[in-house]
């Protein structure tokens, strides 16, 4: 067996794998979802930057009570 009969058995196994995704369980979650809207997207982006802020701004803060603590 060469390699591409092995890249095309791979390629088939791939599509086999992923034919059945919008059937089953998760189809109406899959035909629900649309692409956001740009005020949308800059919401999430603001509210993940502000949490991600946040717990860098919470962890610095633990670090200066650690260092400052013990002495």
């Amino acid at each position: 067996m060469g390699i591409e009969e092995r890249l095309e058995e791979v390629q088939n196994k791939v599509e086999r794998r992923f034919s059945n995704i919008g059937k089953g369980k998760y189809a109406r979650i899959i035909k629900l979802a649309k692409k956001p809207t740009e005020s949308e997207y800059i919401k999430v982006l603001l509210i993940t930057g502000a949490g991600i802020l946040f717990l860098g701004f919470m962890g610095f803060f633990i670090y200066l009570l650690m260092s400052i603590w013990p002495n």
